[in-house]
């Protein structure tokens, strides 16, 4: 039977008895004593809901800006999205919007708000650093790689878009 497993792996009946020297099983059993299981459809429900419901104020806002102040088409989607990216700063600011992630998960990352919450979360974090040490530069830490690459593949598709003559 040795031989076999060496060769192969596998003893008689076809079971694979080679293990990684590299993994305790104890301890991996004991780790997993601690977790609790997760709840996916629990989790993607509350996902749904806040993201829609957040995607709900953006929609009311815009309908009472259309109203209200007359506005439509670019200067309509510029104060939506300003109001947005307030609320999600100013939620964050107070410490609302961390709760609301932790009881939304994805929900509350998706939307424009979300991303707020990214560039507002680490000034706060650090902006007993100074104003430029702290605020300023850590401000980006987050949602930076994520403008970097929105810039860099907009340009790219930009290019494609020219040369190609669309």
């Amino acid at each position: 039977m040795q031989g076999a497993e060496k060769a192969g792996g596998r003893a008689q009946g076809g079971q694979n008895t080679q293990t990684n020297p590299y993994v305790n099983e104890n301890y991996l059993a004991y780790v997993r004593s601690f977790a609790q299981p997760t709840k996916h459809f629990h989790n993607c429900y509350r996902a749904f809901i806040v993201g829609g419901l957040i995607c709900c104020i953006g929609q009311f806002l815009r309908t009472v800006f259309e109203t209200a102040l007359g506005l439509s088409g670019d200067e309509l989607a510029g104060a939506v999205s300003m109001s947005l990216i307030f609320l999600g700063c100013f939620l964050t600011g107070l410490g609302v919007y961390d709760r609301i992630g932790k009881a939304a998960g994805a929900g509350s990352i998706v939307p424009i708000t979300g991303f707020a919450n990214s560039v507002a979360s680490p000034a706060l974090e650090f902006k007993s650093e100074g104003l430029i040490t702290g605020l300023a530069a850590k401000m980006f830490t987050v949602a930076g790689p994520i403008i970097v690459f929105g810039v860099v593949s907009g340009a790219v598709v930009g290019l494609i878009y020219y040369f190609l003559g669309l």
